[in-house]
């Protein structure tokens, strides 16, 4: 099991060495192959949809099949947000996401498993890079059927680190683009200051492809060969020191990226950086009991205990403490330029530590909370390891809007990363 190209299979859809139909019925052959195990699906298209939609898809992602977390609204196949409060629920309309895709000549070919309504509850979606291990959440579907190599691409959320931790895990590029560039319409609500699209692909320069294809801005990566990056590495965060995966991976990732002509900065972060993780907490507690409030109210006894601990402990938020928290996120959002003032881009390990052994956790968030808070743009970039030889992802992360530029530099340091290190999966032995 490997991640597939969504640029490599354009190639033969152009070339003409396979068909759009060819391609549908790969990955539901791939998925029919290696699902029972993984766990990552919780529906697929039909065989005979799927061939109709592939045949019928016109646009820069024509023929590309795409797998959908579900958490965003789809009319055509079961919307459950991993709740058996909605089992077999299906929405009058479909999320803006999704018609994001159709308009760019994608379409869907299964929902994916989601921790229940995106929170931290753990799924049994197995890590196909170590099916030990878990594949992270919330969105563990969408990583696990990409790096397993079930779908080229794949749509997931973060709202604390669901896109970047399991992209991480799994050794696949994951992008959180800047706050409010993707549309939220008909994607199940957790914390509406929070809430972001995420995307997966197995390499940076197809997900910049595929994220410029959905929303038509220039974000595919274009300058990074030409360009020499000053990449700002932190001498120390405010948060928590680095395990030892996590030192490696940043070592080996300064080690590459300075090989390839990049300039590696230490910096140190400004002291108001401390407060952003329970700053953090304050707005996404004060928001999830309200954004859950019909379920929690009508069908408490049927939510995870995780989740009912956790929307009511968030319940003790008084409403002033929560202004109080939305007034200094606005500050620091202001002063978020300070941290790129003599530096390109920030290079942080993308989660505390490899994904942990075992399915009763999704992993920590620590490391991606205070950028979605920022709201600024993180890509994951894959191919390097921990101390166990799991996969360890480091982030690119840069100011609000530039996500070309986040994702330029991401795609520089996935190539210098590949010419010094060779490829991923071959390391693994998946």
């Amino acid at each position: 099991m490997k991640p597939i190209s969504a640029l490599g299979l354009k190639k033969q859809l152009l070339s003409g060495e396979a068909s759009k139909w060819d391609l549908a019925l790969r990955s539901l052959a791939t998925i029919d192959k290696f699902d029972s195990e993984i766990r990552a699906f919780v529906c697929t298209t039909k065989r005979e949809d799927a061939i109709v939609l592939a045949e019928n898809s016109n646009g820069p992602l024509a023929g590309i099949p795409i797998a959908i977390k579900d958490i965003f609204d789809t009319t055509d196949l079961p919307t459950e947000y991993g709740s058996q409060i909605y089992s077999k629920w299906k929405p009058a309309s479909d999320a803006a996401m999704i018609a994001l895709i159709r308009r760019a000549g994608g379409y869907v070919l299964g929902k994916t498993v989601t921790s229940e309504f995106a929170y931290m509850s753990p799924t049994e979606t197995r890590n196909p890079a170590d099916l030990k291990r878990t594949a992270g959440g919330s969105s563990s579907g969408s990583a696990a059927a990409v790096a397993a190599g079930m779908v080229p691409l794949a749509i997931g959320t973060q709202t604390g680190g669901s896109t970047i931790r399991p992209a991480s895990f799994c050794g696949v590029a994951g992008y959180k683009p800047t706050f409010g560039m993707f549309p939220t319409v008909g994607m199940k609500c957790f914390s509406w200051s929070l809430d972001t699209v995420g995307l997966f692909a197995a390499t940076v320069s197809d997900l910049s492809w595929f994220a410029e294809a959905l929303i038509q801005r220039p974000l595919a990566a274009k300058n990074s060969k030409e360009r020499q990056f000053i990449i700002g590495v932190p001498s120390e965060n405010p948060w928590q020191v680095h395990s030892a995966s996590a030192d490696m991976a940043i070592n080996a990732a300064c080690s590459a990226i300075e090989a390839a002509g990049g300039i590696v900065k230490k910096i140190k972060f400004p002291s108001w950086m401390a407060e952003l993780l329970e700053l953090h907490r304050l707005v996404q507690g004060y928001e999830a009991t309200q954004a859950l409030a019909y379920e929690f109210d009508l069908f408490g006894d049927r939510l995870s205990p995780m989740l009912s601990d956790y929307l009511t402990a968030a319940g003790l938020i008084t409403a002033a403490q929560y202004d109080r928290a939305r007034n200094r996120v606005q500050v620091t959002k202001e002063r978020a330029a300070e941290l790129f003032a003599e530096i390109d881009v920030l290079l942080m390990p993308s989660a505390l530590d490899e994904a942990p052994v075992g399915f009763s956790s999704t992993g920590d968030p620590l490391y991606n909370k205070a950028w979605t808070l920022m709201g600024t743009p993180c890509v994951n970039v894959p191919g390097l390891t921990g101390v166990t030889g799991a996969p360890m992802g480091v982030q690119i992360i840069a100011a609000p809007w530039a996500d070309q530029d986040c994702l330029d530099a991401a795609c520089f340091v996935e190539n210098a990363i590949k010419r010094k290190f060779g490829d991923l999966y071959d390391r693994i032995g998946s």
